[in-house]
């Protein structure tokens, strides 16, 4: 799934988890378990890879910034804390493509490649998830903010 994709949703988690290590946790759970949902993916070049991933990459920080500070103030840390989570497996790919290595060992990179369900036909899945992950984070942090939730 498109990095952004993680990012929306953990905000969503950011938004009614009320601690941030928490919601760092289940980011990170979030992120498998998404990826394990038919989505969008299998390319067909490293360039068509890269030309996705670099504007899924400025997209995803984006979202962290937009989301982190349309956040009540109370519940920024968490938000972030949320998206960083859910973000996190994948910083494997701008590493290996930078460092040359992973920061995961073995056991993780194959469990995550294991689990992928890709397919070049699976756009509408990201977009449809991108409008309901963004729309539902964004209803959450307002309800949580009419209702004085802080986070504490």
């Amino acid at each position: 799934m498109l990095v952004t994709n993680h990012v929306l949703s953990g905000a969503m988690i950011g938004a009614v988890v009320r601690r941030p290590v928490p919601a760092f946790l289940l980011g990170v759970a979030s992120h498998f378990a998404l990826d394990s949902i038919p989505h969008w993916g299998k390319w067909s070049s490293l360039d068509q890879f890269l030309r996705v991933a670099v504007a899924d990459g400025l997209t995803g920080l984006t979202g962290m910034a937009v989301f982190t500070t349309v956040a009540p103030p109370g519940r920024r840390v968490t938000v972030a804390a949320g998206m960083a989570g859910a973000a996190l497996p994948d910083i494997d790919k701008p590493c290996w493509l930078l460092f040359g290595f992973s920061p995961f060992p073995m056991a993780v990179i194959r469990f995550h490649s294991r689990i992928q369900d890709e397919a070049r036909h699976r756009f509408p899945v990201e977009a449809v998830s991108a409008g309901v992950f963004a729309a539902s984070a964004l209803m959450l942090l307002r309800d949580g903010a009419k209702r004085g939730v802080s986070g504490r």
